[in-house]
């Protein structure tokens, strides 16, 4: 049985595991320097939501997210930031969930993501739990 909690400070080690789980699976390990003090410092913000699926008391998966407003809307919304389930537990049913949780936590707001458009298996994921993809382009510039 899988069980979803909100992840706390205390967790930092966990979540950074987790998100080493996801970059490596997207040959982005490199990408990721975010230190488990930062991690713990992230998640007592209350904008920062993260949310864990465990077996067993074993993390599987998680979903985070940032509460943020729309300018054009006036409203705020749930950027969702990353949506991981471990190998052995894809296609088990543990994505959906944590998709329906962070519906939940949502209360009725907007959910936003970006996904890249080679993951086709998330393309049919979303598509499936009845997600609107809407094609788009990211832009990412770090000014020296």
């Amino acid at each position: 049985m899988i069980t979803i909690r909100r992840a706390a400070p205390d967790d930092a080690a966990t979540v950074h595991a987790l998100i080493h789980g996801l970059a490596g699976h997207q040959d982005q390990a490199w990408a990721v320097t975010v230190s488990v003090d930062d991690l713990r410092r992230l998640l007592a913000h209350p904008e920062v939501g993260y949310l864990i699926a465990e077996r067993n008391g074993q993390a599987v998966g998680y979903v985070s997210w940032l509460q943020r407003v729309s300018f054009w809307s006036g409203q705020d919304y749930l950027h969702l930031d990353d949506l991981y389930v471990t190998g052995a537990e894809r296609g088990n049913g543990v994505g959906e969930q944590l998709m329906r949780a962070i519906a939940e936590a949502a209360d009725g707001k907007v959910i936003r993501w970006e996904v890249a458009e080679a993951n086709v298996h998330a393309h049919r994921f979303y598509t499936r739990i009845g997600a609107t993809l809407v094609p788009k382009k990211i832009g990412r510039w770090q000014p020296k």
